[in-house]
Order: C-alpha cells, then structure tokens, then sequence
C-alpha cells in the first residue's frame, strides 16, 4: 500500500466510526419518527417538504461546491499559499450564502405554486398547506448548510476529519429532540422541521472551534476577480447542472409517490434511508477520506500513485459493500420490522418498506462506486464527465420510473417498488460508464486484481446469502429481532469466514488498517 493509501486507511477508520455513529443515530431517529408518525399523510408531507431545502443545498452549498472547492484549496494549500487559501474559502463562502438566501427567498414566496402544481399534486388541500407550511421553516437550513459545507471541505483538505463527521450527528440528535418535542408540544411533524434548522446550526457551530487550529481568517470579499474564486466557479458550473438535473429526479419520484397511496413517499424515504445506512458508513466514510489524497497526488501530478490508490480503493469499498447489499436483500423485512414496527408504524407500513428496500438494496455497489469514482474525477479538476454521464442515467431513471410501477402493477405487485428499481438500474449503469472512463483516463485501474477481488467478494457474499435464507427457514416464527439482530452477526461471521478461505487480500487490508489506526 503507498503512502496515499495509508494516509486513506487512517482517516477511513476515523471517519467510519464517526459516519456509523451518525447513521446509527439516523437510525433512531428514523425509529423515533415511524412510531410518532408510521407513514401517514403528515410524514408525506414532511418528506416532500424536505426535497426542496435538501435540493438547494446540495445543488448550490454541498456535494457540488465541495467537489469543486476542495481542489482548489488543496492547491494553494500545495504551494504553500495558506493565506490565500483562507481568502477563497471566505469569497466562496459569501457567494454561497448570497445565492442560497436569494434561492430559498423566492422558493419561499412560490412554495403554495409549487407544492399544487410539481411537488405533490396527489395531495389533499390541507396535505398541500401542511407542505407548504413545513417547506417555509425549513428554507432556513440550506443557507447554514452553504456555510458548514464550506467550513468542512477546507477541514477536510487538511486531513482534519473528526469535528466534520462529528457534525453529522449532532444534526441527527437535533432532529430527534424536535421530533419528540412537536410530540410533547402537539404540533407533530413541525418539531421535526424546527429540528432540522437548529440542526443545520449546531452543524456549523461543532466545527467552527477547529478553524484557529489552521490559521483560518475570515475576509468579507467575493472575490470575483480572484482566479482561484473563478477556477472554483469554472468546476461548480457543471456540477450544480448535474446535482439539478439529479434532484429532478427525487422530484419526480416524490410526485409520483404522492398519487399512488397514502405512505408511498414516506415508504420510500424509508427505504432510501435504509440503503444509505451501509453506504454512509462505508463508502461515503471511504470515499470522504480518499478524496483530499485523490486532489493532493492530482494537484502534485503524481498518477501512478493515483491509480494504486484508486484502485485499493474500489477494492475495499466492493469488500464491504457486497455483504451489506446480500444482508439487506435476505434480512430487509425483519430488520424494519425490528426497527420500526411499534405505535403508528404498522405491519402494512412494514411491507412497503421492505418491499422498496429489497429493490433498492440491489444498487447498493453502485451507489458504493460513485462515491470513489467521481471523486477521483473531481480530483482531476473533471467535474463534466460524472455529470454527463449522472445526466443521462437520470434521465434513464425519470423514463424508467414512468414506466416500471405501472409494470409492476400489471404484475400485482406494489407500484412503488417500480421506483426504486428505476434507481437501481440507472445508478448501476452510470457506475460502470464512470468506472470504463475512469480506467481510461487513468491508463487502467490494475483491472486484472480488481477482478479477483470482485469475485472472490462476490462468493463470499453468495454464501452468507445461502446461510441467511438458511436461517430464516429454521426461523419461520421468531420474533424480528432474533432473524434480524441475530442474522446481521452471522452473516458477519460467513462472509469473513469465506473470505478468509478464498484467501481475499482485501480482509487482511482491513485488518492491517485498523492495527494501524491502533
């Protein structure tokens, strides 16, 4: 392994543990949530609502200011140039919050347009005016958001990942304390958005301690002269097109949820947020660590480490990822059972849930290789090619979404299934397209082991999918907990045990990355 990789592993472990802290706590809350609410019209509602604030965030102050800032500011931090480094930082950061508030000001003004005629034109007038209601609070928290994500890019760059991680769960622990006081107060689902704004806060806030540490200084400038500011500018341009264009699609997934039956947004969001517990903490932990190394070996045009790291990377990320993808396809209906199913939460709510869960589960791997590949185009100061290419398996995923549910229901099947499966064949297609471009540009990604170590997952997966359908048989009555709990460690155990017998180099990867990090 070489330097990159070993400076990857020990951030990796740090972020991991932090990540699965958060999703843990997402966890609760999710569980906090289905009993206060199952999936009623009232957490429909919410889930629309909570698109758009989402949308505007990751589209203008997230994951496509970060892909393009960070490289940027590794630069200057490459040339020594702190200073200005901190300059841009704080020009981008004012940019951010100008155009967030102008976004979200005249989002706020047309939300009742919006919600009736795009959002959810399924909905029941007061379904609508609750929408409407709890969508104007939480516009706040994107402008925040803007801010904390600039904060935690330049962290990042520096390889400082513990108060960023961190922060996520402390948005997850707001949105909990909202939750159970809109319960205590009787005013339901709008705890939870007040939830999310002070969230947005207490994200900010948790990192701002650690700034000092790295000489950060604040400027009031644009600094729309600056050529970092405009390099930064030249990258976000096609992302913030690719992140929309992305976001339309959740859009459309939503309205169309919003006719099909009561809870089908809500079932979907579920689901969704289920799929992303493994993938958060393991590829997007992954991919977070590895991406401050992608942009440090491209900035010192160091490619053949590059490609050794990439490619130990997408290794480790199919290593974990398979496992998970097999678990959530055999034990996904115990485990929402076990985790949700009390109060206002029911069986039937159970059902939709582990019914989109199972067809989301399948793109797990793909989700997993995006977080690694597009970074490493990001790093390349390429931020055209993953969306292109994110550009059309969206538009595949819209075509798809149109026309799966109403197969599905020819079949007799839940529509929304339909959706969740569209997700899952576009995201898998856009993986293999990004990962051929990738491979090209970086004169391969040592394609020949990536191949064995793929295989040699892939058994092992097979085989704790083979013991847990095994399990679940001698089961047929056991309570959730048992099949589910019970069945997540010994897939566990299988997985690693056939890993250690096809002699997997990617166990013994890990294993050595968490010595280290001791």
């Amino acid at each position: 392994m070489n330097k990159g990789g070993r400076q990857i592993a020990k951030a990796a472990i740090v972020v991991m543990a932090l990540f699965a802290l958060s999703r843990l706590l997402g966890i609760v809350r999710q569980a906090i949530v289905a009993a206060l609410f199952g999936t009623g019209s009232e957490l429909d509602a919410f889930v629309v609502a909570n698109q758009i604030p989402e949308a505007v965030f990751l589209i203008v102050g997230g994951g496509a200011l970060g892909s393009a800032f960070i490289p940027v500011f590794a630069d200057c931090l490459a040339r020594d140039e702190r200073a200005r480094a901190w300059r841009l930082a704080s020009s981008v950061a004012n940019l951010v919050v100008i155009v967030t508030t102008v976004v979200a000001g005249l989002i706020a003004l047309f939300a009742p347009v919006l919600v009736r005629q795009v959002l959810a034109p399924g909905f029941d007038a007061q379904q609508q005016k609750l929408t409407v209601d709890l969508l104007r609070v939480m516009l706040i928290s994107p402008i925040v958001f803007g801010v904390s994500g600039i904060v935690m890019g330049a962290l990042n760059a520096q390889q400082h990942f513990l108060l960023p991680a961190l922060a996520a769960s402390i948005y997850n622990v707001s949105i909990i304390g909202g939750s159970l006081l809109g319960q205590h107060l009787g005013t339901g689902v709008q705890g939870i958005a007040v939830g999310v704004v002070a969230g947005s806060a207490l994200h900010l806030l948790i990192q701002v301690p650690m700034l000092p540490r790295y000489d950060a200084r604040y400027s009031p400038t644009l600094g729309l002269k600056d050529p970092n500011v405009r390099e930064v500018g030249r990258l976000i341009a096609p992302r913030v097109l690719g992140t929309a264009v992305a976001q339309l699609n959740f859009l459309v997934n939503n309205s169309l949820a919003s006719g099909m039956f009561t809870g089908a947004a809500s079932a979907i969001n579920y689901a969704w947020r289920l799929m992303l517990l493994p993938q958060g903490i393991l590829a997007q932990a992954v991919g977070t660590a590895a991406f401050p190394t992608f942009a440090e070996q491209a900035a010192q045009e160091q490619y053949d480490n590059m490609r050794e790291t990439l490619a130990a990377t997408l290794r480790a990320v199919l290593f974990l990822s398979l496992p998970a993808t097999a678990g959530l396809l055999v034990l996904g209906r115990p485990l929402v059972g076990f985790l949700f199913e009390r109060q206002e939460f029911t069986q039937s709510s159970t059902d939709q849930v582990a019914w989109a869960l199972a067809f989301f589960a399948l793109g797990l791997v793909g989700h997993s290789g995006l977080e690694v590949i597009a970074r490493a185009f990001y790093a390349l100061h390429d931020t055209f090619t993953p969306v292109w290419v994110g550009s059309l398996a969206v538009a595949l995923n819209i075509i798809l979404s149109l026309t799966l549910p109403s197969a599905f229901e020819a079949q007799g099947w839940m529509k929304h299934g339909g959706l969740a499966l569209a997700n899952t064949i576009a995201t898998l297609l856009e993986t293999a397209v990004l990962l051929a471009l990738i491979r090209r540009r970086l004169n391969g990604i040592e394609g020949r082991r990536t191949l064995v170590a793929f295989v040699k997952s892939g058994l092992a997966a097979l085989a704790m999918i083979a013991a847990l359908i095994g399990w679940q048989a001698l089961l047929p009555n056991a309570s959730p907990l048992l099949v589910g709990g019970a069945g997540v460690v010994l897939g566990i155990v299988i997985y690693l045990g056939a890993a250690l017998l096809l002699r997997a180099e990617e166990l013994w990867a890990v294993v050595n990355m968490v010595r280290r990090r001791k």
